[in-house]
């Protein structure tokens, strides 16, 4: 088992020495030895709370979805003997958020700006007033994103961008150098299918093969999921999206029947591997999954991001962080946010990172692009050579809508079934409606 997987376990929480042995390549912990530390750092969390008294405690808990929050508390723990950072690693901190009366002190995560979450949260805006975060230094509409009712709730962390990629002797197909869009994907991928005895040897390229294509391609038409009461979206421009793909299939590669017969045939290869070999022409991964395939893979690929009228559609599991009105360590939990966001600290992990060989297994900041214009712009071309000349300029990122706490499980356990669904039916009557397909799924998993 991975190490990091170790740390997904849910509820598992860890210490900074813990996260160096579970989280540094090639280095085993002996299970052991676990309870006896465990004993250590509890006792040295008591002494400290006990120096500041019973007011404050100066151990701040951080809940994450992103384990390698454990190495950025390390380092914190490590520079200073001021406060400590704990952190506890659920699946779903947004959920933990609403399900417990527990809370941390600070969360790091996917999905905190869902109506049941967001009031758990207090202002960050004395931190932006004092420039002990400086507001300038982020993305203005993912900033933006955090704000509620003109207060500053949320600061982000980390976004993925989704990325077409290619051998890198097709780079010169494109007619631009940082992004494609879906028509310039269809024609490329039509042009070069080859067709032998009466089926594909070569396939361009076909939506179906990957349904995060699927939903990319229904964000870009505007189906706009939000959170409501749970999930709205629009209905018309989700159906235009559906037929725009089934055409594409039917056009380009004369249906869906000859594409799964392609797949079955050739994929025992990973798309990375066919595209390199030339079997596909593309193929279709985010930014973190790029990004973490291995150097020799990389040399011999491309990308270019996916956009439509001027915009690339961001990740929506993007990275927020924010700090819990009910902790019971608010300067802990100040000092480790002042630390955190500056662009020394980051440039500090990706030099760890790369030392430790911890970016064969994730991408710059939490595994993402950062937050900070100025890390993802001037520091990691320096860490990722592929991103010369190919971050985007910040007026093409287009951050996602709001979405409910429960959005992993809706997207998996709904959203994207349906469109897999809907795809492959002669017409939308065969498939239930997405509004009924939601209904049912929410009847059985109540309280999801």
């Amino acid at each position: 088992m991975s190490i990091l997987r170790m740390i997904r376990s849910e509820g598992f929480h860890t210490s900074p020495f813990m996260a160096r042995l579970l989280i540094t390549p090639r280095i085993m912990v002996c299970r052991r030895l676990i309870p006896a530390f465990f004993l250590v750092l509890f006792s040295s969390c008591g002494f400290l709370k006990a120096a500041l008294g019973a007011g404050e405690t100066a151990v701040a808990v951080l809940w994450t979805d992103r384990p390698e929050f454990a190495l950025y508390a390390e380092d914190f723990n490590a520079g200073q003997d001021r406060y400590k950072i704990e952190v506890r690693y659920f699946e779903s901190p947004a959920q933990k958020l609403t399900d417990t009366e527990e809370y941390p002190d600070i969360v790091a995560g996917s999905w905190l700006k869902s109506t049941s979450t967001r009031t758990l949260f207090r202002p960050l805006d004395n931190l932006l007033r004092n420039q002990s975060v400086d507001p300038s230094a982020f993305y203005a509409r993912l900033l933006a994103l955090g704000r509620i009712e003109d207060k500053q709730y949320l600061f982000p962390v980390s976004f993925n961008i989704p990325a077409l990629v290619f051998s890198r002797e097709n780079g010169g197909l494109f007619s631009g150098f940082f992004v494609t869009d879906l028509e310039e994907i269809k024609s490329l991928g039509k042009a070069y299918n080859l067709e032998t005895n009466g089926s594909f040897s070569r396939l361009g390229f076909s939506p179906a093969w990957n349904n995060e294509f699927l939903f990319l391609t229904a964000t870009l038409f505007d189906t706009s999921f939000r959170e409501a009461s749970p999930l709205a979206w629009d209905v018309r421009a989700l159906d235009r999206a559906v037929l725009y793909i089934r055409e594409w299939i039917q056009e380009a590669n004369t249906g869906i029947e000859a594409e799964d017969d392609f797949a079955f045939k050739y994929f025992y290869d990973p798309p990375s591997k066919l595209a390199v070999t030339g079997r596909i022409l593309f193929t279709y991964m985010d930014s973190s999954e790029f990004f973490t395939l291995s150097e020799e893979q990389r040399s011999n690929l491309d990308f270019r991001w996916i956009a439509g009228n001027d915009a690339i559609p961001l990740s929506e599991d993007a990275t927020y962080f924010g700090i819990c009105k009910a902790g019971k360590a608010p300067k802990a939990a100040a000092a480790f946010t002042q630390w955190f966001f500056r662009e020394e600290t980051q440039r500090n992990f990706m030099e760890k990172s790369r030392a430790t060989r911890l970016n064969e297994t994730l991408f710059g900041i939490a595994n993402g692009f950062s937050a900070l214009k100025i890390v993802t712009e001037q520091v990691f071309p320096q860490y990722y050579p592929e991103l010369l000349g190919h971050v985007p300029p910040e007026t093409f990122l287009s951050p996602p809508n709001i979405l409910p706490r429960n959005w992993t499980a809706l997207k998996e356990r709904v959203i994207l079934p349906y469109l897999h669904d809907r795809i492959r039916g002669s017409s939308g009557e065969e498939v239930r409606s997405l509004e009924r397909s939601l209904t049912d799924w929410l009847r059985v998993n109540r309280g999801s």
